[in-house]
């Protein structure tokens, strides 16, 4: 059986939005503990859109006041909730369609059992306190079961906005993890970089070299095995190189400028791409300067995060590039080649 590997990736970033008029207002009707729809093509749509789905005009600003309750049409039970989810207890999504409106909204019901939810079951909004209100739709922490099934009071009545929103930005974070499973060709990859080497495929076809196994040669389009692997060397030149200078965010850990460069070996036509440059300040990085591997020591290689979107990466068995101290590279040598 081949040997596999898995590599969970997990991408995370915060950032901002503006929500334009109608989500600003509805955002500020949340964070005072009311929930709004606007009124359009003789229906209420809760939330709001600013075009109506039918027809795609304006849906204007004819607000309405809806819920907080609200009667249940279908769900969907979540018994085993994820950090992403907005409870850490098994919950229902539900379309929940709130007295006032013709639409449904979908959100979270806090039911405390399966078999507690049906279509039709009266629920009711349970808000955070409001001084915790922020103007987000999980201000709404759930819906519950509603005690009084009775129908909410003023529902259906018109919603004065103010003039201006206390509420025209939203902060969120991205939080993504899925599975990928490694190819043949970054096994190969990882499989050499712990044994000290660099390796690549030579296309028979054009003749040239790429740095990292891709199964393929990417000018030909004809498909690369393990007779096209070749050993390259651990010299070459930088072709070109960035620097960055960080700027603060969630998880920085760097705090002075670096580079990254990519580096032509010698006798490839593809470069090895995001590589450190090692005893010299990012000031004194040239363009055609020869560099050599500087492997890290044999038992303190580590390639666990080396996976499919890091071709040429060398993980933790690469410590960087140091000069050789030769004369710099004329630039007509190294230009126009493959990345």
């Amino acid at each position: 059986m081949a040997e596999t590997k898995e590599f969970p990736f997990n991408l995370t970033f915060p950032f901002s939005r503006t929500l334009g008029a109608t989500l600003s207002t509805f955002c500020s009707a949340l964070a005072q503990g009311q929930i709004i729809g606007v009124r359009t093509g003789g229906r209420v749509i809760a939330p709001p859109l600013e075009y109506d789905p039918d027809t795609g005009a304006a849906a204007g600003t004819d607000w309405v006041k809806v819920g907080p309750k609200g009667t249940v049409s279908s769900w969907t039970w979540v018994p085993k909730p994820t950090n992403l989810h907005p409870l850490d207890r098994p919950f229902a999504f539900a379309f929940i369609t709130l007295d006032g409106a013709d639409t449904a909204m979908i959100h979270a019901v806090d039911a405390g059992s399966e078999s507690a939810m049906s279509a039709g079951m009266r629920v009711e909004a349970e808000f955070k306190p409001l001084a915790e209100c922020v103007g987000r739709i999980d201000d709404i922490v759930a819906f519950t079961p509603a005690t009084d099934p009775s129908p909410s009071v003023d529902a259906g009545q018109p919603f004065v906005a103010p003039d201006e929103n206390d509420i025209t930005e939203m902060d969120a974070f991205c939080d993504l993890t899925y599975i990928d499973n490694a190819s043949p060709t970054t096994m190969m990859w990882a499989a050499a970089l712990m044994d000290g080497r660099l390796i690549g495929q030579k296309c028979p076809q054009c003749a040239r070299t790429v740095i990292g196994p891709r199964g393929m040669c990417s000018v030909c389009a004809i498909e690369l095995d393990e007779s096209h692997v070749i050993e390259v060397p651990g010299k070459g030149v930088v072709s070109n190189f960035t620097v960055v200078t960080p700027t603060p965010y969630p998880g920085q850990t760097e705090t002075e400028p670096f580079a990254r460069c990519s580096i032509l070996l010698d006798g490839a036509d593809a470069v090895i791409a995001q590589q450190e440059i090692l005893d010299v300040g990012v000031n004194e990085i040239r363009v055609g300067m020869h560099v050599e591997i500087v492997w890290a020591p044999e038992g303190q290689r580590n390639v666990d995060d080396i996976d499919n979107r890091s071709r040429g990466s060398g993980g933790d068995a690469i410590l960087g590039w140091r000069p050789t101290g030769e004369p710099d590279e004329p630039a007509d040598l190294y230009l126009e080649r493959m990345m």
